[in-house]
């Protein structure tokens, strides 16, 4: 299925509430198409890149690279014994024109600048190449504005834990996307190592192989697909799986992650990780009760644990606030450490 697209959108028409609301990906055509580093592209590769050297700040960046063989996909080794590329820091001039020197072979080594701080890294170079949305629109902590950069290279179906708005800069790009509810089809690799920092889907998307993760042919068929043209952006909601490829020989692209809640509120993946630790392993039917105790205190509406109880007695079950986020996580790091 193709991700629906809404064109002439203005970055003053844009409601990131809106899209929250409707939690769908959504192809916004030609958002970033006056960009200088959208129209820079469209001149040459070389061009962009020069571009993009103007704006070095002088930080070395790390720099993924992999050798012909893997055909632009960072991944695992065969044996899943490690990753199938080298990263280093490198100053980003210097990787600029390893890539640079490698435009146009069919056959040549990947190369991959992953998720950037745009500003730390490159600074200036938002000034002139910005969605231009208030910061207060974004929630209570500002948006995370970071850029990648490489040639015709594959970064394997994952999620992120924060919304996203990927604007595509220079060359096109194609996003396979998958709904939260598919993980148990996508079948999931190792929670550590990972090629990027997220868990990824065994599946190469290139030529599924259906005989050992079957149930991928139900992804499969819940999967959106998104073809962006420069200029174009891509908003999908935290926790989608999506499957990004490179098309051209030289890519930039953009993104503003963010997520709408308060910064002292912890990341539900520590949650899952101690869940591991503690329920996972339960027999069934305590594991059933558990479920039920989750659903009332965690998944439920906010505020039904305590509904019934006085205000002055609702302690934790109240609402969070930054001095109750400390109690708590001094409190569950007392019991992890006994």
């Amino acid at each position: 299925m193709k991700v629906r697209e809404e064109a002439g959108v203005a970055p003053g028409d844009l409601s990131l509430d809106s899209l929250l609301e409707a939690q769908q990906p959504v192809v916004l055509k030609g958002l970033a198409a006056n960009w200088s580093l959208v129209m820079r592209g469209r001149e040459s590769a070389a061009a962009a890149i020069d571009y993009l050297k103007s704006f070095d700040g002088g930080r070395p960046v790390v720099g993924y690279t992999g050798s012909p063989e893997i055909g632009g996909r960072f991944f695992y080794n065969q044996d899943l014994t490690g990753l199938n590329f080298e990263a280093g820091r490198v100053p980003l001039h210097q990787f600029l024109d390893r890539i640079a020197a490698h435009l146009g072979e069919a056959d040549g080594p990947s190369f991959y600048i992953g998720s950037t701080d745009l500003d730390l890294y490159l600074p200036g170079l938002r000034a002139k190449n910005d969605l231009g949305l208030d910061p207060a629109c974004f929630g209570p902590v500002p948006p995370l504005v970071s850029i990648w950069i490489g040639n015709r290279t594959i970064a394997s179906t994952h999620y992120d834990m924060s919304n996203n708005l990927a604007c595509c800069m220079v060359g096109r790009r194609r996003f396979t996307l998958f709904p939260p509810d598919q993980v148990h089809n996508l079948y999931p690799g190792p929670l550590e190592p990972t090629p990027g920092g997220q868990v990824v889907s065994m599946v190469d998307l290139r030529a599924p192989d259906l005989e050992t993760y079957p149930r991928f042919a139900s992804a499969l068929a819940a999967a959106r697909v998104a073809e962006l043209e420069t200029g174009d952006v891509l908003f999908y909601p935290a926790l989608w799986w999506h499957h990004v490829e490179a098309l051209d020989d030289f890519n930039v692209m953009i993104n503003y992650w963010w997520n709408p809640t308060p910064a002292f509120i912890d990341t539900p993946m520590n949650t899952l990780l101690h869940g591991l630790l503690s329920l996972r392993d339960r027999p069934e039917p305590e594991k059933r009760a558990w479920r039920a105790l989750f659903d009332h205190y965690v998944f439920g509406p906010a505020d039904r644990a305590a509904a019934h109880l006085p205000k002055h007695a609702r302690g934790d079950l109240g609402p969070l606030d930054e001095a109750k986020a400390r109690r708590l996580r001094a409190l569950l790091l007392n019991r992890l450490n006994r």
